[in-house]
């Protein structure tokens, strides 16, 4: 990666938003979209948009967006990638340091990164000098759990949870952990539980698990206020005891 150094104003040119890249990170919510649009009209677009030598849209689709909506001019900042995955990879990274993402949603964002992490690996293997002539290439394991991990910041065996929910989970263990009611780990257990039913069984069993994990939770959370309040109330006793 490398910043060019050439800046375009979008009175110039117009950049090109790939799908792939637009919806690469999980979109913002109702809330940060409205205050990055009161900002932008407040501000204007103080903050390039970051584009290939393509003028491929690399990071700032919703400032992009807003500015196209709002009539607001922007400029365009050239970076060099070698392919588009570094250019994903650098848009993920910059994008960490922003939002606050979750392991889930940094799994789901590996996975669409699935592809082309795979063949970068095949393509690696076929310019190394240490394999054996004899083997043929498929012999030659390629790591994609750790390559995917990697990828976003994950620990092997957690993106390997993921992997197995985004294939093998019900719709509704995929939504619970969409929504942050459920953390992987009680989400890959749920998908092992019910992975052996029948398939028309599988999503009534998992939204039961969902249902009795939701309950514990409630009875947990109101446990821990009863605790606090008596806690307080305690304190309110002795200093009371200390003031008669």
């Amino acid at each position: 990666m490398k910043n060019t150094g050439i800046i375009y104003s979008s009175t110039e040119h117009t950049p090109v938003v790939l799908l792939e890249m637009a919806e690469l990170l999980p979109p913002l919510s109702e809330e940060q979209l409205g205050a990055l649009e009161t900002d932008l009209l407040k501000n204007g677009c103080y903050t390039s948009i970051i584009v290939n030598e393509d003028l491929v849209v690399i990071d700032g689709h919703n400032r992009k967006s807003l500015c196209d909506k709002h009539g607001l001019p922007y400029q365009m900042l050239v970076f060099a990638f070698d392919d588009l995955l570094e250019a994903k990879q650098w848009a993920l990274d910059t994008q960490k340091g922003r939002r606050n993402l979750d392991k889930w949603e940094l799994g789901k964002i590996a996975l669409k990164l699935k592809p082309e992490i795979e063949a970068r690996a095949k393509a690696n293997q076929g310019t190394r000098t240490d394999l054996s002539a004899t083997l043929p290439e498929s012999s030659v394991p390629v790591d994609t759990r750790k390559e995917l991990a990697d990828s976003v910041g994950l620990g092997e065996r957690t993106m390997g949870k993921v992997m197995q929910i985004d294939e093998h989970a019900p719709a509704a263990v995929k939504e619970a952990l969409d929504k942050k009611e459920l953390s992987i780990n009680q989400g890959y257990q749920i998908t092992k539980q019910v992975e052996d039913l029948p398939e028309e069984q599988r999503e009534q069993a998992a939204q039961e698990a969902l249902d009795i994990l939701k309950a514990k939770k409630e009875i947990q959370e109101k446990d821990a206020e009863i605790d606090r309040e008596g806690k307080i109330a305690g304190v309110f006793c002795k200093a009371y005891e200390k003031a008669v």
